[in-house]
C-alpha cells in the first residue's frame, strides 16, 4: 500500500482506499496467535497545508491462545488511526513531533499498519476475566473440572515445622 506524499500535498486531493492485507506474518511474530483473518483497511489520504494526512481504521479477527488455560479465544480488533507525513526537506525545527518525516515521495504504509495492529493486540489474552488456568501439577484445565491435586505447597525450608502440630 503506497502513498505518494508530495503528490498528495501538491494536489490536495482526497484519495479513499479500501484494502485487505495478508496477516501470515502475525503467526510468525506472536506465538499466541493461532489464526488471523486478513486485515481490512479503510482509509483516506489527503494533503493539506504542506502535510499529507492518512486517516482511517483497520480491523481484523484473530484467534489467540488464552494465557492461563491455552484455550482458543476470539478477538475482534479495530484500530482507528490518523498519521501525518511531511517531506524531510520541508520540515523546520518548530514542527510538531506528531509529523513523521519521509525521505522519499513514495511511502510504504503497510509497516505502519502492522505496527498499529501489534500494539492493539492484547498482551495477555484471556478467554474470560475469571479464567482459572491450568493445574500446576497435572495440567488439567481448571475451568472444566477440578483435578483434586494437593494444593498445599509448603516451602521445603519450613516443612519440618509441619510435624510440630501433630
Amino acid at each position: 500500500m503506497e502513498i505518494y506524499v508530495r503528490e498528495l500535498i501538491a494536489k490536495g486531493l482526497k484519495v479513499p482506499t479500501q484494502s485487505s492485507l495478508n496477516t501470515d506474518w502475525l503467526l510468525q511474530v506472536r506465538k499466541d496467535v493461532l489464526h488471523a483473518d486478513p486485515m481490512n483497511v479503510n482509509m483516506t489520504a489527503w494533503g493539506e497545508d504542506g502535510i499529507a494526512h492518512v486517516e482511517g481504521e483497520l480491523s481484523v479477527d484473530v484467534d489467540l491462545a488464552c494465557s492461563r488455560c491455552l484455550e482458543s479465544t476470539k478477538e475482534h480488533v479495530v484500530v482507528p488511526f490518523h498519521e501525518r507525513f511531511k517531506p524531510k526537506a520541508a520540515l523546520n525545527g518548530s514542527e510538531e513531533e506528531e509529523i513523521i518525516p519521509v525521505e522519499e515521495d513514495k511511502l510504504e504504509f503497510e509497516p505502519f499498519l502492522e505496527e498499529m495492529l501489534m500494539l492493539a493486540l492484547p498482551f495477555v489474552p484471556l478467554c474470560e476475566e475469571d479464567c482459572k488456568g491450568l493445574c500446576h501439577t497435572c495440567g488439567t484445565n481448571l475451568n472444566e473440572t477440578n483435578c483434586g491435586c494437593q494444593k498445599d505447597d509448603i516451602d521445603p525450608r519450613l516443612a519440618a515445622l509441619k510435624d510440630l502440630f501433630k
